[in-house]
């Protein structure tokens, strides 16, 4: 089997979270007190879904190594339980004596919603010398590796990932917030990725333009704000039911949503799902396009579970949507996903 990489390192928010059904359609206001509905959703956040997907599919052969932090609460030991259930290597996930991060997300009948997150937890304590500890897997693994840096976590610990993956040509990977772009931007952060993920409402933050309009409208002006910065980055740009978009500086590449084969549950924690299709689909050593075509088949997967995490989705899964869709998997892609699954 042929790989372009050989080992993934990330850092990100780890925790979980519930989900409420509001009655109303209302905005809640400042003093209100209104009844939710606990729903039967799980939640966990963005480096604990990226990081599981990537390992589902690549399988034991490409360690995948999360850097975290979670609370000495029972919180923390069920989700560091169920990463190491599907083989992460978490031995750079410590501890704090911050609780674990948690959420909570609501959602209107008519399908908006919001999301509450803890902040002052165990996630906004991880820093530079945290992923100091992994600097011995990035010098075994020169030129070898991807690093995957997520919001969730204080930006001097992301900046430290992904100037390890610099030091050491590893393949540099970001996702950022809405409301951390401008910090982001005034950081220089972007000049140190390579592949920067991003979805319909951060790329219009980012392009200074209405998310109402026509969305390659919307990716282009993202573009043109990050030829201003002078970022060598290149983008995937998910939005929604409208698919998604890869500029690899040279051509903007559009990719329908694929058909989820069912009825769609729920889309929280599609597009992580999707940034975790890419980083397979690099890890394979596809380009990026023909990685974000394929990663359209593992965000499809996604919306039919209710939770952030579909724990259906693995290899086979994978590779019979791809037949159903009429997805031809590039070689060296069907080669490491049967890797996986045998």
């Amino acid at each position: 089997m042929t790989r372009r990489y050989d080992v993934v390192v990330g850092t990100g928010g780890i925790g979980s979270g519930i989900f409420l059904a509001l009655e109303g359609n209302r905005t809640l206001g400042r003093e209100e007190s209104r009844p939710a509905e606990l729903l039967d959703q799980r939640d966990y956040c963005k480096l604990h879904i990226v990081s599981h997907y990537v390992q589902r599919l690549l399988g034991p052969e490409v360690p995948v190594v999360p850097i975290g932090k979670v609370g000495e609460d029972d919180a923390g030991r069920v989700v560091l339980g169920e990463m190491q259930a599907v083989g992460l290597d978490t031995a750079l996930v410590t501890t704090s004596p911050r609780p674990t991060l948690f959420a909570v997300c609501f959602l209107y009948p008519d399908g908006d919603g919001g999301n509450l997150s803890t902040n002052r937890s165990a996630s906004s304590d991880v820093s530079p010398s945290d992923v100091q500890r992994a600097a011995r897997l990035f010098t075994a693994h020169p030129g070898r590796g991807v690093a995957v840096a997520l919001p969730e976590v204080p930006l001097p610990a992301r900046r430290a990932l992904l100037e390890l993956a610099t030091a050491h040509g590893w393949l540099r990977v970001a996702g950022v917030v809405p409301d951390e772009l401008e910090q982001v931007r005034d950081s220089g952060l972007l000049g140190l990725v390579d592949v920067l993920a991003l979805n319909i409402e951060e790329a219009a933050r980012l392009g200074g333009v209405s998310v109402e309009q026509p969305a390659t409208e919307v990716v282009v002006a993202a573009l043109e704000a990050l030829a201003e910065l002078r970022s060598p980055a290149r983008v995937v740009v998910t939005a929604g039911a409208r698919g998604s978009w890869t500029w690899d500086g040279h051509d903007l590449v559009h990719a329908p949503a694929s058909d989820p084969g069912g009825e769609v549950v729920s889309t929280a924690g599609a597009g992580d799902a999707h940034l975790s299709g890419v980083v397979v689909g690099l890890v394979a050593g596809l380009e990026l396009a023909p990685a974000n075509a394929f990663a359209s088949i593992v965000s499809g997967l996604k919306v039919r579970s209710p939770h952030t995490i579909n724990p259906d989705i693995d290899p086979r899964a994978v590779v019979d949507a791809a037949v159903r869709r009429g997805f031809a998997l590039p070689p060296e892609l069907f080669d490491v996903l049967a890797g996986a699954s045998a």
